[in-house]
């Protein structure tokens, strides 16, 4: 039996091989005729003008109002739900749009940050003969290369490393990732290669070492989802969309046909969230592009309609960028539970994920720890032993909830394709499901031809293929030297300027504030570690940015970046957004507030400060406790059996460090378990406790304390009578 699997696995192994050579020879003809990897050919150019300028929110609210009927009313801010809209405006249909968040406030901004075809349902395919697999990837190879044209200032390409650690699965692998490359055809981005184990090594040091066979490398897109759904947004308001977040809809308008006698949806009862002023808004098509919450909308139509989606969780984790190569991603095909892992280099920072949970439907998706340590534990399987994988070096973890198109009976996600499905109700409700970001702009293609179609609307074909968004047309690699040059920008600022705003970077730079130093000459930033500068805060403003959450979440990505340097900038930018929106206090501490809580429940930041508590056990030998005995008395030099600001502030000035009285304030409170505003020894021991088994990292204070300790000890006294005396 066993001899018979291993002559199976041969013969379908060599005669896979013998057929992807066989492939890629034509490949190969194909593209010397044809000339360079992925082009895309563009649809036919948009006839309607381009404002210079987005409209502000006001002036979307009053066309939402105004406006007798809609051609389309589009529910939902997500990539499908701005693809929609961007493609029936451009098709010169009257379009509306409506988000109860922030547009990409939820799945959308919540991805792998990848732009792929899907490497693992090419395997299910051909491992299945599944027509309709394949047919998913080859959409969405094609929907890759699209979207790396239309936004390269938001997106590129990255190469994927996928070890492997047994002889056997070399070529296994290897005919699979061909295979992907020859789906692709002519949009491939770059061919695939294989590596040697030393090779693999130099590229990804961190890669463990041992049993190590070599490696293979393909390239998939990588892409700044929440700024690149934010582009399409605002793509489609430049062309005339009404477009209108933190606008509920209340429930769906219905009147009867004259002709059929029907009931059939004709616009929405809708509710600006912020004022709770509620409006009409008359359509002749309703699209519902919600994502998870598609069963909702539906229900609006129909109470008695049986859901279509099973929502999906998968969280995310985000680890310094010193786990990672900057230009290398990994691939983990096999989990310990089956799932796929990817580890990805992203924003300098490195993102693992993603986990593939049953869910239910929330709002407020928030991570756990038990998936945040399935993450670290499949990530240390891959990792050299010298690098230590803590759970401390967890900066940001976030959930996403993926809209699964399945049987309502169904229990297992995984077998699930990422398919969309088009549907329109008897009344008319035309609604969009499943599918994946990298397909968003065939999807909305799909949707409103459906629409078209089902309420005889008069449209041209679609033209969104080629469609540059908010951004792309005049942004070039060089951009960035341009604002160091004309506006005195520090370089790693105009970098991130450029590949953020594209051409609309300029704008930003204009309104940026003079530091008053040598250099840079403008730019003040958020949080030092980070490029964001506060002159993004008041054109996020601009860009319909209403909330202190959209503006660390998806304006800047800092809470996906850095909960507590997220936390940190909170104050300034609560700041600058109240001048500009006019806030009274009260709305800030209400801002302050709330976004504090996004940080700590749905970023992680509470999974964070779990990990030192003051139940928090102390598990340090007699002789490291001890030591750090000694090193708390140090600074506890009346042996008080605790520590306060001026015990701190008295040490550092003895070795002239200075450091302000409200960074202490905050250092303090990081280790300050009972909030009673001075550290006890035993909140000092658990600290330690918990940096030794590698649940905190980067703690400020036990950073400072160590290195007064150095300085304190290199202090040699001299005596008197050593210095020559004196009088």
């Amino acid at each position: 039996m066993a001899f018979r699997k291993v002559v199976k696995g041969t013969v379908l192994i060599g005669g896979g091989a013998i057929a992807t050579v066989f492939g890629l020879s034509q490949f190969s003809q194909y593209r010397n005729k044809h000339g360079n990897f992925m082009y895309v050919q563009a649809a036919e150019p948009v006839n309607i003008p381009m404002k210079n300028h987005f409209p502000t929110r006001e002036d979307q609210f009053l066309a939402l109002q105004n406006t007798s009927e809609f051609d389309v009313l589009v529910i939902g801010g997500g990539a499908t739900g701005c693809g929609c809209a961007l493609d029936a405006v451009t098709r010169g249909l009257k379009t509306a749009l409506v988000e109860r968040d922030d547009f990409s406030s939820g799945t959308s901004s919540r991805s792998t940050k990848l732009i792929h075809g899907g490497v693992r349902y090419l395997q299910k395919a051909i491992m299945r003969l599944d027509f309709e697999q394949y047919r998913m990837v080859k959409e969405a190879l094609h929907e890759r290369a699209n979207l790396l044209e239309i936004a390269p200032h938001l997106s590129g390409p990255l190469p994927i490393m996928l070890p492997v650690y047994k002889w056997w699965q070399l070529p296994y692998y290897w005919v699979g990732i061909k295979l992907y490359d020859l789906v692709a055809g002519s949009q491939c981005l770059k061919s695939s290669y294989v590596l040697s184990k030393s090779r693999a090594l130099e590229l990804f040091p961190m890669l463990r070492k041992d049993r190590l066979v070599g490696a293979i490398v393909y390239y998939d897109g990588q892409h700044n989802d929440a700024r690149m759904n934010l582009a399409i947004a605002l793509t489609a308001a430049r062309y005339g969309a009404a477009t209108a977040n933190y606008t509920e809809v209340v429930h769906l308008l219905k009147k009867t046909d004259p002709k059929s006698g029907k009931e059939c949806v004709c616009g929405a009862r809708c509710k600006d969230v912020l004022t709770g002023q509620e409006f009409d808004v008359k359509a002749k098509c309703v699209i519902n592009a919600t994502g998870p919450f598609t069963d909702s909308v539906r229900k609006m139509d129909d109470q008695e309609v049986s859901n279509i989606c099973q929502p999906s969780a998968g969280v995310h984790i985000v680890m310094p960028g010193y786990y990672s190569p900057d230009n290398m991603g990994l691939l983990d095909p096999a989990t310990s539970d089956g799932r796929v892992i990817f580890f990805l280099p992203w924003e300098k920072m490195t993102v693992a994920g993603t986990t593939d949970t049953p869910t239910e439907v929330t709002h407020h998706p928030i991570p756990t720890e038990e998936d945040i340590n399935f993450i670290l534990t499949e990530v240390r399987n891959y990792l050299s032993c010298d690098v230590e994988v803590r759970r401390g070096d967890v900066l940001a973890a976030w959930s996403g909830i993926r809209p699964l198109v399945t049987d309502p009976s169904s229990k297992d996600t995984q077998s699930i394709s990422r398919n969309h499905v088009v549907a329109v109700s008897d009344s008319g409700l035309v609604t969009i499901a499943g599918g994946k970001w990298t397909t968003y702009r065939s999807m909305a293609q799909d949707t409103i031809d459906a629409a078209i179609q089902a309420h005889n609307l008069k449209a041209g074909p679609c033209k969104t293929v080629g469609l540059f968004l908010q951004g792309a047309k005049d942004w070039s690699p060089t951009l960035y030297i341009r604002l160091v040059q004309d506006y005195g920008l520090e370089s790693e600022v105009a970098q991130h300027l450029a590949s953020t705003y594209g051409d609309k970077a300029f704008e930003v730079a204009k309104i940026a504030q003079v530091t008053g130093k040598r250099w840079p000459i403008v730019g003040k930033r958020l949080v030092s570690e980070f490029p964001y500068i506060e002159a993004e805060v008041m054109y996020g403003v601009k860009e319909y940015a209403c909330t202190a959450v959209d503006m660390i979440s998806r304006r800047t990505r800092l809470a996906f970046l850095n909960v507590q340097a997220a936390d940190e900038a909170l104050p300034r930018i609560i700041d600058i957004m109240g001048k500009e929106l006019h806030w009274s206090e009260q709305k800030k501490k209400e801002e302050l507030e709330s976004a504090k809580k996004f940080l700590y429940y749905e970023m992680g930041y509470k999974a964070k400060v779990g990990q030192l508590t003051d139940s928090s056990e102390i598990t340090l030998i007699p002789s490291d406790i001890d030591r750090y005995k000694k090193r708390f008395h140090m600074f506890d030099k009346e042996k008080k059996g605790f520590i306060t600001i001026l015990d701190v502030q008295s040490v550092l000035e003895s070795i002239s460090i200075q450091i302000d009285e409200n960074t202490l304030h905050e250092i303090l409170n990081e280790v300050d378990l009972n909030k009673n505003g001075q550290v006890e020894l035993d909140e000092f021991l658990q600290l330690m406790s918990a940096i030794q088994k590698g649940y905190v990292s980067g703690s400020r204070l036990a950073v400072l304390m160590k290195t007064a300790e150095e300085n304190l000890r290199e202090r040699v006294v001299i005596p008197v009578d050593r210095s020559g005396g004196g009088l």
